[in-house]
């Protein structure tokens, strides 16, 4: 059951689980009450679409992707570009798994693997509908990288789910000393609605069904080729994976 309090997620699984899980919800060690009721209030918005999407009577269910090859030219880096492992976030700024992610995991895979040349990592977006601040706050994320913020905001609402409407981000904004005015009208405009939207359609080329939602592998001149990792995992499962992709030649990552 476990597994069902990592990822935000659409796929469609038996509903059996999530009632089970709604109607006992118990908090995993280190979170609080308000999380395990995020969480809960999230597993029953994730039932009523699954109520919408069953698959049908004789239809066979949809192949598992477990692998991936993408593009990452031209988009968001942390790390070195010559580092050997990609690792690739599709988030989600107001699900609170990505939150769970961002504090817990995040900040000591920076300092042991991207601070250190080992990894390079992007990030992706993947706003999922019932989320009403989601496609808001990845476009505020390009708003910020127009002045040269884009991390910094990341990371701002990356800790701060709950605080995603227009008038906290422009907070945000103020508070990174970022002309808040030219980001609160970037954002209104939707000036980069189509590019977000371009990334939800990689996702779900990709078999992203859920947030967070990772591609690690070997890097490769265009991107990256390796495995998905679903949910916001502990850290030694992150681990563990990089080390076997380093480790693995590169012809055994395609």
């Amino acid at each position: 059951m476990k597994k069902f309090f990592r990822y935000t997620t659409l796929a469609a699984l038996p509903l059996i689980l999530f009632t089970t899980a709604a109607a006992q919800p118990v908090p995993e060690p280190g979170i609080t009450r308000q999380q395990a009721d995020e969480i809960l209030t999230e597993l029953r918005q994730i039932r009523q679409l699954l109520e919408k999407q069953q698959t049908k009577p004789g239809q066979p269910p949809a192949e598992e992707i477990t692998r991936a090859k993408m593009s990452l030219q031209g988009m968001a880096m942390l790390g070195s570009k010559d580092a050997p492992v990609t690792m690739v976030e599709f988030t989600d700024y107001q699900c609170p798994f990505c939150q769970r992610f961002h504090v817990t995991t995040f900040s000591e895979l920076k300092k042991q693997y991207i601070d250190t040349g080992k990894v390079r990592f992007y990030s992706r977006d993947l706003p999922l509908d019932f989320h009403p601040n989601a496609m808001r706050a990845a476009e505020a994320a390009r708003c910020a990288n127009d002045q040269g913020q884009f991390w910094t905001l990341r990371d701002r609402m990356g800790a701060n789910p709950d605080k995603l409407d227009l008038p906290n981000l422009v907070a945000f904004a103020s508070d990174l000393k970022m002309d808040a005015n030219a980001f609160k009208t970037c954002v209104e405009s939707e000036k980069y609605k189509n590019a977000v939207q371009t990334d939800v359609m990689e996702a779900m080329k990709i078999g992203a069904t859920g947030t967070p939602t990772f591609v690690i592998g070997k890097s490769t001149p265009e991107g990256v080729d390796g495995d998905l990792v679903v949910g916001a995992m502990p850290l030694g499962i992150f681990e563990k994976k990089i080390k076997d992709m380093s480790a693995a030649p590169a012809a055994a990552a395609r």
